[in-house]
């Protein structure tokens, strides 16, 4: 891995193990889960060696490990970091008092979403009161022709900068999952026309959201706000009740853009 951040040669007295694992930190940010094998290799170091790194970035938690799957993703002090570093965005800093309004109007868990590179970055959330909700997602990094934020965000480029941003095509996460550029690049047709974008189990089954975009005070969108609800509590008679109530929501929050 060519880390592009790097100012020339290594300095002189480069320590291997620090730069292990800032390259490991690194490695984290372009897939959202690791393997001890998947480092090793990336490392060119034992896997023994990569177990070390993993367990002392996840006792500082900077990762955690799934019980589950055995890999690792980023931890409680990593997002916290990243999330600081934009604190003062001020769309974030502005959002959380009507995103919380909304999420006690409609009692779901409500998402701040932005875009970043080909995906969407969620950098707030507010959880529903439901005893059986979909959780908050703050920090996670998601393909954005697989979320409803992420959809609402790219219906605003243009097919070429579609294009551009999926070279390689699509990723399917879910059997739901959109399943080429060309099906994308029609839904998103449809998406400009009605003015807000759905996810129906296309990250996660049983999983289904709606968004709309939040513009600035030029009329670009900046972000996009999203209602996520379990699948088995959704009615397509919903749709247009979660679709004014976040409208409402975002056309607030734009005003405080200005």
């Amino acid at each position: 891995m060519q880390n592009e951040e790097s100012n020339g040669p290594p300095p002189a007295y480069l320590i291997g193990s620090v730069d292990n694992a800032l390259q490991l930190l690194l490695f984290l940010n372009e897939h959202s889960e690791l393997r001890v094998r998947d480092v090793a290799k990336e490392l060119d170091v034992a896997q023994s060696t990569a177990h070390r790194i993993l367990a002392t970035l996840a006792w500082r938690g900077f990762v955690v490990q799934d019980r589950g799957s055995k890999t690792y993703r980023a931890g409680r002090v990593l997002v916290e970091i990243a999330l600081e570093s934009i604190k003062e965005l001020d769309v974030r800093r502005k959002a959380r008092a009507h995103m919380e309004r909304l999420s006690r109007k409609v009692h779901e868990t409500v998402n701040l979403i932005v875009l970043e590179d080909d995906g969407v970055r969620f950098i707030d959330g507010v959880e529903g009161d439901q005893m059986v909700r979909v959780s908050a997602r703050t920090g996670t990094l998601l393909p954005a022709y697989a979320t409803s934020g992420g959809k609402i965000l790219l219906a605003e480029l243009t097919p070429g900068q579609l294009r551009a941003l999926y070279p390689s095509g699509l990723r399917k996460l879910t059997r739901n999952t959109v399943p080429d550029l060309a099906k994308l690049e029609a839904e998103l047709k449809t998406i400009r026309t009605r003015g807000y974008s759905v996810n129906i189990g296309e990250t996660q089954i049983g999983l289904w959201a709606v968004a709309v975009a939040i513009r600035d005070k030029a009329g670009q969108a900046v972000a996009a706000l999203a209602i996520a609800t379990p699948t088995s509590r959704m009615e397509p008679s919903d749709i247009a009740v979660r679709v004014q109530a976040l409208r409402e929501t975002a056309e607030a929050l734009s005003a405080d853009l200005l």
